[in-house]
């Protein structure tokens, strides 16, 4: 029986009608199954309070909602009364869904700071590409002088000097004072006579205003860094307190990436196979076969979670460059022909594999003999 479809208001007076509405028709609470769409935050507080009532919940994947409602009617019709119905219907059928744990709620936690930090970097990064650029129009020879301009003793200098006439007019005692303390020693008085005479020959434009944004672009960067290392110490803090995950044994994976690929997952119980995580982080390659038609060029579906395929393809990197047995694995696949990234997305299924056994077993890494 379904029956007609009702509002609740987003607060606590909702959520008591709504487990009341619930509690009116169930003889056994522990016998209700609760299906919600992943809505990111907007379910967050909802779900918890299910949990906390005691209730199976369910966290149904809106692309699996959608093509179950498109199975039903013909009819483009998406309401959230007709996305509600459909939810009760597929939580009526005999579809093979997972309940929502606690462990995938409290995981959660760990999957706001990964992806908080995920965001951070990639904000840090649009950054330095901003003071490349202005660097090139200010001080164009510096770069060619120093390993990279995304260094301490480097950013020390343009946040005081902001530009080739800035350098080329500085005290050679305070530049030597500046760069020697930013570097811990390692650039002195040789290095501020050669960085003010490749100024003082510069073509860099004079730009009070280019200047100041890069003083105020570096500024930023520094206020990043500082947050990013405060995110990053409270991800190894839940990770070495709550989650404890063998996945941080396997060479060449850090608490980064392995927080990541552990939010991103949750609960490894929701999972039948490495398969299917497979498919979650939209790493399964798509397959169309109509007939005669077969096709032979099938590339991934890229439909899952893009932070997972993120720190799933960047930890593969690392453990093919410090694992010797997947070392070898990639060179393999490499000399059979297969481009770079085909080779490293079959070092990630590999991983995916290997990940999903130590979870499930909770065995530290073990080398290969």
């Amino acid at each position: 029986m379904l029956f007609k479809s009702f509002s609740i208001s987003n607060n606590r007076v909702g959520f008591e009608t709504l487990f009341q509405r619930i509690d009116s028709v169930a003889d056994e609470l522990n016998k209700v199954k609760v299906g919600l769409e992943a809505t990111g935050h907007y379910s967050y507080n909802l779900l918890g309070f299910l949990l906390d009532k005691g209730l199976p919940t369910y966290v149904i994947n809106p692309l699996h909602t959608n093509l179950y409602r498109k199975s039903l009617s013909l009819r483009k019709t998406k309401t959230d009364k007709v996305d509600s119905r459909t939810i009760a219907t597929m939580m009526m059928s005999d579809m093979n869904l997972k309940s929502y744990s606690d462990t995938s709620y409290h995981n959660e936690e760990l999957k706001s700071l990964t992806r908080y930090r995920f965001d951070k970097v990639k904000e840090r990064a649009k950054l330095k590409s901003s003071v490349s650029r202005l660097v090139c129009i200010l001080f164009p020879e510096l770069e060619k002088l120093v390993p990279t301009l995304h260094m301490a003793s480097v950013y020390d200098l343009l946040s005081e000097f902001p530009g080739a006439d800035a350098v080329a007019a500085a005290h050679l005692t305070r530049l030597s004072n500046l760069l020697s303390e930013s570097s811990k020693g390692r650039y002195g008085k040789d290095t501020a006579i050669m960085f003010r005479e490749a100024a003082r020959s510069s073509i860099g434009s004079l730009m009070p205003a280019k200047s100041l944004e890069l003083k105020h672009t570096i500024k930023l960067i520094h206020e990043l860094t500082i947050e990013i290392d405060e995110i990053e110490t409270a991800i190894k803090q839940i990770m070495d307190e709550e989650i404890q995950s063998p996945i941080l044994t396997i060479p060449g994976i850090s608490y980064r990436m392995g927080a990541m690929i552990i939010a991103e997952i949750g609960d490894f119980s929701r999972f039948d196979s490495a398969d299917k995580i497979l498919a979650y982080a939209g790493m399964s390659p798509s397959t169309y076969q109509s007939g005669q038609l077969d096709n032979c060029y099938s590339h991934m579906e890229k439909r899952g979670s893009r932070y997972l395929r993120y720190a799933l393809y960047n930890a593969a990197k690392y453990v093919c460059h410090w694992n010797e047995s997947f070392a070898v694995y990639f060179e393999k696949k490499r000399s059979e022909g297969k481009h770079y990234n085909v080779a490293l997305s079959h070092a990630v299924k590999k991983l995916v594999r290997l990940i999903f056994a130590m979870e499930k077993s909770g065995r530290a890494y073990i080398p290969a003999s």
